[in-house]
């Protein structure tokens, strides 16, 4: 991260309503053309671009219904707003010392940054899991979680697509995790590129990953397109944000998850 806009960034006085909303502005622009580009990129590449190479291993032969991109796009956008204001809320907090963020990169020892990263997604992995459990509870999944679960046939365009109280709700824990955790702002802006890459992925609706992905020590613990297509498709298993470990210890992880990894074949949708 560039220091000299990033000293800029932390050191305006922001307790002028204009000067917030013009933080949090600049963070929606940058928050949804992150969104549009990544989303984007990978549609155009896997469905358009290199589509032949791809349509083998496509999850999923039901069509998107007419209008499906259009509605996610709008949602996003909702959502690419709130954690604007949430973000620029976060940077008034550093400024007035509510956070553990820090700027110099040597006051923790460098091993430290890994591991800080580590600690974050973990915390967010946690906490998404069991929310995202709570969510698919039938009076919150009606009134909250069912937008996302629109998109029975997800794609890149699915992943920022939800209702705006699921938004508020996923945009709050970075926030306190950096109440609590030392994270420096490299490793903040590391976990939010792995955020929407992860969900890009995941909602690709194509698996990319290797055929003996699962096979390695890291890739069965990683979230994939299979695995969270499996989500979409049956609600009640796969649960995870990044990783299986909780889907493992929780028995949520689909039954059928392992079986179509390997067939590598389309699958009907169940939905």
């Amino acid at each position: 991260m560039n220091s000299t806009w990033l000293e800029f960034l932390i050191e305006t006085d922001y307790s002028n309503p204009t000067a917030f909303g013009l933080l949090a502005l600049g963070l929606f622009v940058i928050i949804m053309g992150r969104y549009v580009l990544m989303a984007g990129l990978f549609y155009l590449y896997f469905y358009e671009w290199d589509a032949d190479t791809w349509n083998d291993r496509k999850l999923s032969t039901k069509p998107r219904p007419t209008g499906q991109v259009r509605k996610e796009i709008q949602w996003s956008a909702i959502n690419s707003a709130i954690f604007a204001v949430v973000g620029a809320l976060g940077v008034v907090a550093f400024q007035q010392g509510y956070t553990a963020v820090y700027t110099d990169i040597q006051a923790y020892p460098l091993w430290y940054v890994p591991l800080s990263l580590g600690l974050s997604l973990f915390l967010h992995e946690t906490y998404y899991y069991w929310l995202h459990r709570l969510m698919h509870q039938p009076r919150l999944y009606r009134l909250v979680h069912q937008v996302h679960h629109d998109s029975l046939t997800s794609s890149p365009w699915t992943s920022f697509s939800f209702h705006p109280v699921e938004g508020l709700l996923e945009a709050i824990i970075l926030p306190v995790i950096v109440m609590v955790l030392p994270l420096h702002t490299s490793v903040i802006a590391a976990q939010l590129t792995l955020m929407i890459l992860s969900a890009t992925i995941n909602h690709l609706d194509i698996e990319i990953f290797p055929k003996n992905w699962l096979g390695t020590r890291i890739g069965r613990f990683f979230i994939g397109a299979t695995h969270h297509s499996l989500h979409h498709r049956q609600f009640r298993f796969n649960y995870g944000l990044y990783f299986t470990f909780w889907d493992k210890w929780g028995k949520t992880e689909s039954p059928l998850f392992r079986k179509e990894f390997d067939n590598r074949k389309r699958i009907e949708n169940r939905g």
